[in-house]
């Protein structure tokens, strides 16, 4: 049975704007295994039956630069193991520590990454750890060889230099087509930054961004991944902002699609 290995991260000191994203990880939790809902994934494999779910709760992080070297060797643990990271942010800002586990184990990998912003910021606020820089860190490192970025539509001149500089794919939202998304070969690695998704349907993210993905086109292009990913994360839920727990719930429903895809048929 495919194993998948959840782990949280409560961190946002990396945050801009606001804080409120390191108190995610237990509202995505609550979510996935309410009674509200069922294990079922849109594929049909259901978490507990089909997909070992092994969750290890929230690392102890206490936000101070050590916390790269506890997130990296959580998920380089995993992957050792032949368990799925699949990782409960937390802000933007732990994928960088995340993919150097996961290419620790698999090497480079490629990257499809959801997001209103491509946060590829050399340095935001003198900050170059911000959570508005992951992909830059990421791709100076090679720690992808591809990187796909879906649903952007704050792209600045200095985020389209840098876009340029390191060859990535951005799929804009103006002329989004869940059909014409570019799916990178294996290793794949999932990333998923609420604030990708439209305020309408994902209100409690730090950085209301208007005009994005709906929970379904978002679906839809996951659906069109055909070989199992390496690893994945939802981050930047901010519970202070959510309404009725709605976004936590559509979290915790990327986080069952993410363990069905963790799961699926090489």
């Amino acid at each position: 049975m495919p194993r998948v290995r959840l782990i949280g991260l409560p961190t946002d000191i990396n945050s801009s704007f606001l804080r409120g994203p390191a108190k995610a990880p237990a509202h995505i939790r609550a979510a996935l295994f309410s009674d509200s809902g069922n294990p079922a994934t849109e594929s049909g494999l259901e978490l507990g039956t089909d997909i070992a779910l092994d969750d290890t709760g929230d690392l102890p992080l206490d936000e101070t630069v050590a916390d790269d070297a506890r997130i990296e060797a959580a998920v380089r643990e995993a992957a050792e193991a032949d368990a799925v990271p699949i990782l409960l942010g937390g802000d933007h800002a732990v994928t960088y520590p995340v993919l150097r586990g996961i290419a620790a184990v698999h090497g480079p990998v490629n990257i499809l990454h959801f997001d209103a912003h491509p946060d590829l910021y050399d340095a935001l606020d003198g900050n170059r750890r911000s959570h508005a820089s992951p992909f830059a860190r990421i791709m100076e490192e090679g720690l992808a060889t591809r990187l796909v970025q879906v649903g952007i539509r704050t792209l600045n001149a200095h985020q389209r230099e840098q876009a340029r500089r390191f060859g990535v794919e951005i799929v804009g939202m103006r002329d989004f087509a869940a059909g014409a998304v570019p799916i990178p070969p294996a290793p794949l690695y999932v990333s998923i930054d609420l604030d990708g998704l439209d305020p309408a349907f994902a209100p409690g993210v730090s950085h209301h961004e208007p005009g994005g993905l709906s929970v379904r086109q978002l679906l839809d292009v996951l659906a069109r991944i055909e070989t199992p990913i390496v690893g994945g994360d939802v981050v930047e839920l901010n519970p202070d902002r959510d309404i009725n727990g709605m976004t936590a719930m559509v979290a915790a429903k990327l986080v069952k699609e993410l363990c069905g895809l963790a799961a699926r048929p090489a």
